[in-house]
This record gives structure tokens, sequence and C-alpha cells, in this order.
């Protein structure tokens, strides 16, 4: 069933007005009028808990919200999405990921699950397999570092999940290579011990440019060192379904893991794609991390809209996006572990939610798919919180903050707690202009000056932001954040009625880009004539040679 348009739903008139009407809300004032306002402004799902008391928002508009939701049908397209109906209709496809993390098969998707059961197995035998120090390379020497190479989603969660959980790794060192730049290649594999190295390779169709291109340069490396090619097979795994083109590369069909089109990229990191976290935290935390999505989608399926976490984040994101005409999101987690989760949900939000037809086709007369951008903590402070507090833009913001910290260093956590409490109590009251002006007194200066001064201290405040808690960051707390981020992207496509599960907006620059390198290179001299800008320099590139 294609979404139902925004702007055609009848809560979307109601909502317009009371967007104007709280516009200019004090929310302090709105704390002091409403004494349960912090409680009930929050919520607890899969070991996070939500705070969103500190928004443009009260509870006749959190009300019209909600009925938004219903009329938008999203109670029943979040069955649809986790019974496995083909919500991805440009392709006709169901969007399963939340299989991937099932203990056990929904009714009807059982096929399926068995797949999923079967490659869960030999994601932990390799897994297990190299923490015991079973798998040796061509010189005889254990594995002890292993190279992922991908790009977007079969690189961006990887990444972020293995890096966030540092503290549960094992032995083996895991890197990332992404970039088709040879110095990202080149600058991890310096490093490295080719007869210690397995690479693996993440790449669907077997074809990605960046991944193909970076995966051959590996192999090279690997056969100068002195590996034969009956050797490869000790140093490289795929998750590919072009079987054919891999054990082309060198790679064979036992040392390949499945992935399946029913799964985008962007939402492949508890498949096979996830497979070099599992082998750097070892296979029962990359259990753990599945659980914690899995309880996140207990959590979506079940929760009435009003107490239903992802549900409430994507009604925070369209009222600002639509009604408030914040063409921005920003991301502050207060954990440098997850320094990356801004990269990931940057390629999850927006290469979902960036489209500019329905899903019917027909083109938006509104808003979708904000642009997402941020840092971790403290760095953000430094740089572009000025523009948060006294800018001219909207920036609502989520913190993300765990409680706790794996270093022992309680101290110093302290400090970075108190700067993410201030920076969301900051955004959320501000500093008038006579308060500016009394603190600068206070600093000495004479009225005149200080009066001079004050409104370059001042800060309007009522900045909306929520807040993101977890008692640790842990593997289940990650797999729930993620999973979190996940569901609230899809019902923010359905509210805007647009397909978040294609990304053709991809294509046409990688089919310019074939015919600009077949130019370059020299195999297609006479290929198609670009614009004079291109023309030109293309012709830079040749003379720089």
């Amino acid at each position: 069933m294609v979404p139902t348009r925004l702007n055609e739903l009848p809560a979307y008139a109601e909502l317009r007005a009371l967007a104007a009407r709280l516009q200019s809300a004090d929310l302090q004032q709105l704390f002091d009028r409403d004494g349960q306002r912090g409680s009930d402004f929050t919520l607890e799902a899969a070991g996070l808990q939500l705070d969103y008391s500190k928004h443009l928002l009260d509870r006749e508009a959190l009300a019209a919200l909600l009925k938004l939701a219903q009329q938008a049908g999203l109670p029943g397209r979040i069955g649809e999405l986790l019974g496995g109906a083909p919500v991805n209709n440009t392709e006709n496809r169901p969007a399963l990921h939340s299989l991937l993390r099932a203990t056990r098969a929904p009714q009807g998707l059982e096929d399926k699950f068995a797949e999923v059961a079967a490659a869960r197995d030999r994601m932990r035998h390799w897994a297990d397999r190299l923490h015991q120090g079973k798998h040796t390379g061509y010189s005889g020497a254990v594995i002890t570092d292993v190279v992922n190479i991908g790009i977007g989603g079969s690189d961006l969660g990887p990444r972020l999940v293995s890096e966030a959980l540092k503290p549960f790794h094992g032995d083996i060192a895991c890197h990332y290579v992404a970039n088709v730049d040879p110095a990202d290649l080149q600058n991890t594999l310096q490093t490295l011990d080719p007869g210690r190295t397995l690479f693996i390779v993440c790449s669907k169709s077997f074809r990605t440019e960046e991944t193909l291109t970076n995966s051959l340069a590996a192999r090279d490396w690997m056969q100068q060192a002195g590996a034969a090619v009956a050797d490869l097979d000790r140093h490289f795994l795929a998750i590919t379904t072009n079987l054919e083109a891999a054990a082309g590369f060198g790679i064979p069909a036992e040392n390949c893991l499945p992935m399946w089109d029913w799964v985008g990229g962007r939402y492949s990191v508890w498949s096979a794609i996830g497979l070099s976290c599992a082998i750097a935290v070892g296979w029962e935390c990359f259990e753990e991390f599945l659980a914690g999505a899995e309880a996140m989608d207990h959590h979506f399926a079940a929760g009435d809209p009003g107490a239903n976490m992802p549900v409430l984040m994507s009604l925070l994101e369209v009222w600002y996006c639509n009604f408030f005409g914040a063409g921005n999101h920003v991301v502050l987690p207060y954990d440098n572990s997850l320094r990356r989760l801004p990269d990931f949900l940057q390629q999850l939000t927006m290469e979902s939610n960036g489209k500019r037809v329905s899903a019917d086709g027909a083109a938006l007369d509104y808003d979708t798919g904000p642009v997402l951008w941020g840092s971790a903590g403290t760095m953000g402070q430094h740089s572009f919180h000025q523009l948060l507090h006294q800018g001219t833009r909207l920036c609502p913001a989520d913190f993300i903050l765990p409680l706790t910290t794996h270093t022992g260093m309680t101290g110093q956590h302290c400090r970075l707690v108190a700067n993410c409490l201030a920076q969301s109590r900051t955004m959320m009251v501000g500093r008038t202009t006579e308060a500016a002006g009394a603190a600068l007194r206070q600093r000495g200066l004479d009225p005149q000056e200080a009066e001079r001064l004050a409104p370059h201290l001042a800060m309007p405040g009522n900045r909306p932001n929520s807040m993101i808690t977890m008692q640790a960051l842990t593997p289940a707390t990650l797999g729930a954040l993620l999973a979190l981020y996940e569901h609230r992207t899809f019902c923010s496509g359905q509210l805007w009625g647009i397909n978040p599960f294609d990304q053709w907006g991809v294509e046409l620059g990688k089919e310019i880009g074939v015919q600009i390198l077949g130019r370059l290179s020299g195999d297609d001299p006479g290929g198609e004539p670009m614009d004079p800008s291109t023309e030109r320099l293309m012709d830079a590139w040749r003379e720089a040679l």
C-alpha cells in the first residue's frame, strides 16, 4: 500500500496552527505550567531512555502529532514492515533487516529465517576459528589482523560498531578501507604483515568500483609478499551473492557468505556484513548486539504510538522539518567511542529519506529528509555549538550519553557528563540581554560597556533537543540505539509518503563516472562528449600527469 501524503492528512492543518503558536513558546514556562512534564515526556525501552521534554511541544501538539501518526496508518505500516510485506514498492521487495537479529521465525518468514540462521552459523564459524588461532596464512602464521574492504553500508556500519565496542575487543585487530583513493589502503597496509592478514571483501554484486579496486590492490600486495594464487583462500573472504565473480578473483564459494536483496546496505550491519565486528568482539558479544536490536524491534512492534520511542522521535523530526522549517538535525554523542555515529546516521537517514517524489512517483510539495550532521561531544562545543546557541538557523538536536564509562576514569567522565547536560540546558534556557549585561558588570565592566556588549552574549534559548541516555555503552545498548534510528527513519518515510528503501539517486553519478573513466583511461577515447567545464577539468588532469 502506498503511503498517504503528509499534507493530505486531516491533522496537518491543525498542526500548522499549533506550530505557529509554539514558535515563540518559552520552554521554561512549559515546565513551570506542567509539573509532570519531565516524567511524562520521558520513555524507556530496550536499555535506552529518551527525554523529549525540552521540545517546543505541549500536550495538545503531542496529541495532534499522534493523530497524524494514526491517520497515516503508521501502526499498520509497522506491522507490514516487520511482517515481510513488500514495503520497498519500487523494487517490489520487503525490507527485513529486523529478521537478521530475530531469534525465531515470524509467521510466514520461516524459509528466510532459516537462511539467516545458516549464515549466522557460518559467521560464528569464522569468528571462533580466528579467535581460537585455528586459521593461518600462507606462511603458516596465525591471522592477527582483519581488513574489511567495503563502502557505504558495507563500511559505515561495521566500522562504527567495531570502534564503539573497542572495550570488548579480543586479540584480532580489525581495520577498515573504503575510499578508492589509494592512500586509504596504503596507510592501512603499511603496518600489517601479509602472512597474518585476512581481507573481507564486502560487495553484494562483487562489482562495486571502490571495493573491487581496493580488493585487487590488496590481492597484488599479498602476491608481491610471496602468496601464491593457491594461497589466496587463506587470506580472502567475501560477503556477496556473485559467487562466480568471487571465484574468478580467487575466493572459493566456501569462503563466501550471503547477502539478500531484501536487505539494503545501510541496514546490513546485522548480517554477514557485520562479520568483522563479530571477529573483533567475539561471537557472544555480537549476539548481545543483535539481542539489543531485537529488544528495540519488540518495543517498536508492540508499543502504542504515544509510548513508542521510534515513533515519537519520527514525529519530532517531521514536526520540525515540516512545521518549523528546520532543514537539518544534529546528533551529538557524548562518548568518543560513538564519534562515527553521525557518519553512519547520515547514510541511514539521507540515503533513505532524501526523496523528492512520493512512493507513487508524484512530485512532493513539502520537505523530506533533513540534513543530518554532528560530531562527538565536547569536540563540537569548540566548533559549531556557537551556531546552535546563537545562530539564526533552527537545529533540533539529539544528545546521546552513556551514564558510565569503561575507562574507570570516573572523575574525568563526570566532566563529560556535566558538559553534555550543560549544553542541553543552555540550548533550552539561553540567556537574556539583561542577564548578559549583569554578568558583564560582575566581570568589572562599566555599565555603558556592559550594555554595549550584552547583545553579543545573549542567547535566545528555546532550542529544542532530546537526551538519549543508557547506563553504559554495551553491545546490547548499541544494538538498541542503531535499531531505534532505523525505525525512526522508516516512520518518517511513511509520514512523508515516500519509499525509504531505494536509492536511485546514487545511480546516475556512477554511470557518468564510468563514462569519464573510459575517457581518462583511454579505454573509450571517443566516448560521450561532456560539458565544457568537465572537458576542461579532464584536460587539466591529463596535463598534470
